[in-house]
């Protein structure tokens, strides 16, 4: 109304055109007034401008997969007091959501009956320590090129992402060279050696690396069929590549190698997990060896 009173006003004036149209001059002028200088504006729009700008970088700083949930804890976390139903709000009007993943009917997986690898873990998908158990699991993106295959090894513990490996074919190993870039990160950040039996299979399965260990060793890490039975998809879901939701104009595998190790980069640093306790899970790792080492500290001072 008042872009109507604006494009008038010369012909016409304001005081004639009020007569006519259910608007004070006051509010006319206010607005004009709030046009000209923001800090007219009231003190909740003033605010609602600055969230908008911070919800809009949380949002592209993650992938653009954030829902108003974690838009909100991560503003919490960065010490913004705002309520989750004004994020909610504020992300409605900017037409902001998070991922959500589609149906995909591509066949990655054969299942052979003959040769089917056994449930190493029996379901059992709890973890007490790093290292004590890790899943595998593929996801294929489309390229310019054809499809590139991504797998990738996790830790159930924390749910960080230990190793990965990106090929142009569904090749039989590629999640025993996932598996293997895995054991090599333990050994360099640890000092310390997996034992790991591998069983996946695209066409056969294959077993890396000796005999079986109890699944309950910290030091046993197991790489987990998807062609058994349903096992917690949220696990392995939640860490593959949102970004390849979406289109990358010009890409190509090996551009593909490079943002998936900026999507795990993100993942295992900065992504807020709900299962772990809505924390990155390299914190939720750490948080875990201060507690472990805590005992040791106030013993020593005693």
């Amino acid at each position: 109304m008042v872009n109507f009173v604006d494009e008038q006003r010369d012909g016409y004036g304001v005081e004639p055109i009020r007569k006519v149209l259910p608007i004070a001059p006051s509010a006319y002028y206010e607005q004009k007034a709030r046009q000209a200088d923001p800090k007219h504006l009231p003190p909740r729009i003033r605010r609602d401008a600055v969230l908008r700008d911070e919800i809009e970088r949380v949002w592209d700083d993650n992938f653009q997969v954030y829902g108003a949930r974690k838009v909100w804890l991560q503003l919490v976390r960065e010490g913004r007091k705002v309520a989750r139903c004004t994020i909610e709000r504020l992300m409605r009007q900017m037409g902001l959501q998070g991922a959500t993943r589609g149906r995909r009917f591509k066949v990655t997986t054969i299942a052979e009956a003959t040769h089917r690898p056994p449930d190493l873990v029996k379901r059992d998908f709890t973890a007490s320590q790093p290292n004590q158990l890790w899943v595998a699991d593929l996801t294929y993106v489309a390229s310019w090129t054809g499809f590139v295959y991504i797998a990738f090894v996790i830790d159930a513990f924390s749910r960080m992402i230990v190793g990965w490996r990106v090929s142009s074919t569904l090749r039989s190993d590629l999640a025993l060279d996932a598996l293997e870039q895995a054991c090599t990160h333990v050994r360099r950040t640890t000092g310390s050696s997996i034992t790991a039996t591998a069983a996946y299979s695209t066409s056969r399965s294959t077993t890396l690396g000796g005999s079986p260990k109890p699944a309950s060793s910290p030091r046993w890490a197991a790489l987990v069929p998807p062609t058994t039975t349903p096992w917690p998809k949220r696990l392995s879901d939640s860490s593959k590549p949102r970004s390849s939701d979406r289109e990358v104009p010009g890409a190509t595998p090996n551009t593909w190698n490079s943002l998936t190790l900026e999507w795990v980069d993100w993942f295992n640093n900065r992504r807020l997990l709900e299962p772990i306790g809505n924390i990155p899970p390299v914190e939720f790792e750490q948080q875990h060896y201060y507690h472990q080492e805590a005992p040791a500290r106030v013993a020593g001072l005693t």
